[in-house]
């Protein structure tokens, strides 16, 4: 066991682990943070993902060593109250049906948006397809991402 420091969601957080734990067990484990989904353990469906540092990742299979100084970014980190763009184009565009894989799916809209504020629909689905929704949401999920950009220019004015 080690001791890493990390930054979640604006938090310092010192926690101790095998260097190889993955960061989904750390966020969940040590942390509290539950929101972050288990799917697979292999980086294959998606519903495992969080930002660091602003860019989408498979929180399954990125071992605690790797993080460093990063700044991890989970659904709970998003808003408090649920009013983050892409949360609120979630619930407008009514995408989750069971809802196991939307945090995953929203934290990779967010990362798109903040790299591509108006993306095509080809951007949104390169962006999306690492996520995997067994619902089949797909077309509700492109027009979430859609409306989600909309509302962030609207913020932005």
């Amino acid at each position: 066991m080690r001791s890493f420091e990390l930054t979640v969601n604006g938090q310092r957080h010192v926690v101790e682990a095998l260097p190889d734990t993955p960061l989904l067990w750390v966020l969940r484990d040590e942390i509290g943070l539950t929101g972050t989904k288990y799917g697979c353990g292999e980086g294959l469906c998606g519903s495992c993902t969080v930002l660091l540092d602003g860019e989408a990742i498979w929180s399954c299979v990125a071992p605690i060593s790797e993080i460093g100084g990063a700044e991890v970014r989970t659904i709970e980190g998003l808003s408090p109250d649920g009013s983050h763009p892409v949360q609120r184009a979630w619930l407008a565009e009514d995408v989750p049906q069971c809802g196991y894989c939307q945090t995953g799916q929203i934290m990779a809209a967010v990362a798109l948006l903040r790299r591509a504020p108006s993306p095509t629909d080809r951007e949104i689905d390169q962006a999306m397809r690492g996520n995997i929704c067994r619902c089949g949401t797909y077309a509700r999920i492109q027009r979430a991402v859609r409306r989600a950009a909309e509302l962030a220019r609207e913020e932005r004015v």
